[in-house]
């Protein structure tokens, strides 16, 4: 349906609206027929602090996925992991780390002093950033660990753990080298710089008075989780400056409301279902941007449970919202509702969850037990 259809007079997206809008665009509404590299950039991203993660992230959004359909692009240097959005680990595709990282430069050593200034203090960031190239000329991969000590006796006060941060998250564009990440795979983080990996250098900083990066995010950002607000753009990303790139790329845009009466902006023939659609139950990974990706998660989960968005608890949404979380022990897949599920709601999601437990167990078993909600 058209915008029109689904707004309320005055254009206000109500948010079951908003709900099915987001669930659309994080391919969560109906699994896609995409390559998993296509659908990573479509979505800016996937969080991948956890490395294991992604792979579920993947099978709930796409059709008949299987993890070498992950592993090979990672291997094969089209997708890597490396912090970006939020100074958290992100897969993200080749194309984007190159395009993208000079952008959030800033902001990445921003976030790394705002944990350690006290320990930095002092520490020239320029000098330190050149140290830590020097160590990495030689092409070796490293493991954080070991960059940051072979740079501390020259800066003994700052200690390995803040030097070897700055370096691997803030000053050096770096990505986490495969085993880590690869299915059922344990290894530990080892880092080399984007450009080793990749065969070429990050793109350069935009002029000044200038963000073509910034508008590009807009652009993508509202594909992947729009209508959205500002507030919500850079709750994403983690960026500052953006009131500019909005400004720039407005013209292109279409705005709604929300019920609070924010500004939503969105792109003009982007997908806004119609809010009686109805959403399958769906088993989201730890730290799902789905749910991450916004300023207002309202859209998406109730207050009542917001915490656990940043816990690390994983979600089954039932009718498009977060209805439960689930943990996987012994092959079983064990869901403990958040609220009262109906009977048919139960199917679904007992349905779905044996589909997971099959995928995780290569289809070994198919196990889900699903519990009561508390009182």
């Amino acid at each position: 349906m058209t915008a029109e259809a689904v707004t309320h007079p005055k254009g206000v997206l109500d948010a079951r609206s908003l709900n099915r809008a987001a669930l659309a665009r994080q391919l969560l509404l109906d699994r896609a027929d995409l390559p998993v590299p296509d659908a990573v950039a479509h979505l800016g991203g996937l969080q991948a602090q956890e490395p294991q993660e992604p792979f579920v992230g993947l099978w709930s959004r796409l059709r008949d996925f299987t993890p070498g359909a992950l592993d090979a692009p990672l291997t094969g240097r089209r997708l890597v992991r490396t912090h970006l959005m939020r100074r958290t680990v992100h897969l993200v595709t080749a194309e984007d780390v190159l395009a993208w990282r000079s952008r959030h430069d800033a902001m990445l050593r921003g976030r790394v002093l705002g944990t350690y200034r006290r320990e930095l203090a002092g520490t020239d960031l320029d000098e330190l950033a050149a140290a830590g190239r020097a160590v990495l000329a030689d092409g070796a991969p490293r493991s954080m660990t070991e960059l940051a000590r072979a740079v501390a006796a020259r800066w003994p006060q700052a200690g390995p753990r803040p030097l070897g941060e700055m370096l691997v998250a803030g000053l050096i564009p770096m990505v986490q080298l495969p085993p880590r990440g690869l299915w059922r795979t344990r290894a530990g983080a080892r880092y080399a710089p984007v450009a080793s990996w990749l065969g070429r250098e990050v793109d350069p900083p935009a002029p000044p008075g200038t963000d073509p990066v910034g508008a590009a995010l807009v652009r993508r950002y509202l594909a992947a989780f729009g209508p959205a607000a500002s507030a919500d753009l850079r709750a994403w990303c983690g960026l500052a400056g953006l009131p500019a790139a909005v400004a720039a790329v407005r013209g292109e845009l279409v705005a709604f409301r929300d019920e609070r009466g924010r500004e939503l902006l969105d792109l003009p023939d982007a997908p806004r279902p119609d809010p009686g659609t109805p959403a399958p139950a769906r088993f989201l990974p730890a730290f799902d941007n789905a749910v991450l990706g916004y300023q207002d998660r309202g859209r998406v989960i109730d207050d009542a449970h917001r915490g656990l968005s940043v816990t690390g608890a994983r979600f089954v949404l039932v009718d498009g919202r977060v209805g439960a979380t689930w943990t996987v022990e012994d092959g079983t897949v064990a869901v403990t509702p958040l609220r009262r599920l109906t009977r048919p709601e139960r199917a679904e999601v007992a349905e779905e969850g044996r589909a997971l437990a099959s995928f995780l167990s290569d289809g070994a078993g198919d196990r889900v037990v699903i519990g009561t909600a508390s009182p």
